[in-house]
């Protein structure tokens, strides 16, 4: 369901190109702070309400980021899985012409669900602008997504967090479900700074070691056999198996609803930190939160991909990109905890304080 408010949604637009089959959403939520920013999303079942939802999560992850950005998602009713390249470049340039109305001085675009930096080419040259979308290839003044950006600032999340409880990243062993781009790079660095990686998984099972897993040896066993299960010494099981593990941290990197009320009790961790968007409901959290159980939220933790397309927005480099992201992230993630333990609150209660303040400020 839509909820209109004091916020938003300003604009819904719906959009259709029969020549090519074309049938496109896009939700520009809120633009007090700048023009609405989220990725575009094609899939069969996209629809009116999840651009929505997703436009109004973005309203509040730039917010949070604090960033001149406000929300807004697109979506393209179509199923890639059926037709050549050659359709998915119509379609997506299609796309991009009908939204010439708001967009770039609205909406700006971006990848999410089956679009990356080939679509972001296409959509920028047909809608006419470069300022229209982010993620674009380097070539055309992109930032490779396969920097990390996200799984940088989700890592400098759980840094904070982890010193917020009293904890030197050394002292402490974690696990990551979804050792994907964001859940390996936040791997990556979390083990650089003496943290023991000790579960992780991927579409195909879950590895367990007590001793540890190697970085190094893990990220060459994915790329080389597409799978971590094939990590030798390791206790193999199902990729929910992640929840089980005994581990000081637990970081969700992959799966939205992850957690619910029938499998919460299964994990061990004290800190939870949210890479991946909607791991859980806010009700779990306050679950969580009862048991003492520290969970960092998705749109605090996760935000190092839009800060990234800031930087690419304003024509910045990678490096700017790394510097804004750990300034940002660590800043946040402090504000937002120490909020929440002077209010005895749950972070995601004090992260949206913050948020919807930010937003109301520009709103007077």
């Amino acid at each position: 369901m839509i909820t209109y408010d004091e916020f938003g949604p300003e604009k819904i637009l719906e959009v259709y190109n029969p020549k090519v089959g074309m049938r496109g959403i896009v939700v520009i939520d809120n633009t007090a702070l700048g023009p609405g920013k989220g990725g575009v999303r094609m899939t069969p079942t996209v629809s009116t309400e999840e651009v929505f939802r997703l436009a109004r999560v973005m309203t509040w992850k730039n917010a949070m980021a604090d960033l001149p950005f406000g929300g807004a998602k697109g979506g393209i009713i179509a199923d890639p899985k059926t037709f050549d390249l050659k359709k998915k470049k119509l379609i997506v340039e299609a796309y991009a012409k009908a939204l010439k109305v708001v967009c770039p001085d609205m909406y700006v675009s971006a990848p999410d669900i089956n679009t990356g930096e080939q679509e972001m080419e296409w959509f920028a040259k047909a809608n006419g602008s470069m300022k229209s979308c982010t993620g674009k290839p380097a070539k055309l003044g992109g930032i490779p997504h396969e920097l990390g950006s996200t799984g940088f600032g989700v890592y400098h999340s759980a840094l904070v967090a982890i010193q917020h409880m009293g904890f030197k990243p050394d002292e402490i062993n974690f696990a990551v479900e979804g050792f994907g781009n964001v859940g390996s790079f936040a791997a990556k660095f979390l083990t650089e700074k003496g943290a023991k990686l000790v579960a992780t998984s991927d579409s195909k099972g879950s590895v367990y070691n007590k001793s540890g897993l190697g970085f190094n040896k893990l990220s060459k066993i994915k790329e080389e056999t597409k799978s971590v299960t094939n990590y030798p010494g390791a206790t193999r099981g199902p990729s929910d198996a992640i929840l089980d593990v005994e581990a000081d941290v637990l970081i969700t990197a992959a799966l939205p609803d992850l957690v619910n009320t029938d499998n919460m009790n299964r994990i061990k961790s004290k800190l939870i930190v949210q890479g991946s968007n909607i791991a859980m409901s806010f009700e779990v959290e306050k679950l969580f939160h009862n048991k003492g159980v520290l969970v960092v939220p998705d749109f605090v933790a996760n935000a190092g991909g839009v800060i990234s397309s800031y930087v690419e927005y304003t024509n910045g480099t990678p490096e700017k990109m790394f510097k804004l992201v750990e300034e940002k992230i660590k800043k946040n993630t402090s504000l937002v905890l120490e909020a929440a333990k002077k209010e005895g609150i749950t972070p995601r209660e004090a992260a949206m304080k913050i948020a919807q303040e930010r937003v109301r400020k520009k709103l007077k």
